[in-house]
């Protein structure tokens, strides 16, 4: 049975579990981000416990295939070298659950955060929608919903 479980998941069929296991958390967190639901499950360690047992499960299978480990830390050499590394698809699986998991968390913070200014979730509609899909622009978004509802700037909080 476990080899039956290795089987199946590839490298693609992982990638496109890995992509429908997270919309539930993204419709939880853009139509209940204020929910017992939401805070139980997607701002809770759940979510990350599961992209992290997919990593796991990565690590394991591109080690028995035996996945130049080492060559990873080429890409802070030059352009050249990481666009080598991801022409390689367990670099891109690796990179691709690291960023699914922190555009997670921080939407997830986005909602914890919007919950102290009482700002109205209808509100954080459109920059979680950015985060899910540009993560960076959509957290910029919601600062500036932040300063706007908080009517200050505080940059180290």
């Amino acid at each position: 049975m476990i080899e039956e479980i290795y089987n199946y998941f590839t490298i693609e069929m992982l990638y496109y579990w890995v992509n429908l296991g997270v919309l539930p958390f993204w419709l939880i967190l853009i139509f209940f981000p204020q929910s017992y639901l939401c805070r139980f499950f997607v701002t809770s360690i759940f979510p990350f416990l599961v992209l992290s047992g997919a990593y796991i499960f990565m690590l394991y299978k591109s080690y028995i295939n035996s996945y130049d480990f080492s060559g990873n830390f080429t890409l802070y050499l030059g352009l050249g070298n990481l666009s080598e590394l991801f022409s390689q698809d367990f670099y891109i699986m690796f990179f691709w659950v690291h960023f699914i998991a922190i555009n997670l968390f921080t939407a997830g913070w986005i909602v914890k955060d919007s919950e102290k200014f009482s700002i109205n979730k209808i509100v954080l509609i459109i920059p979680l929608i950015l985060t899910y899909l540009v993560g960076p622009l959509g957290l910029f978004i919601y600062w500036l919903i932040r300063i706007f509802h908080a009517k200050s700037i505080n940059l180290y909080d």
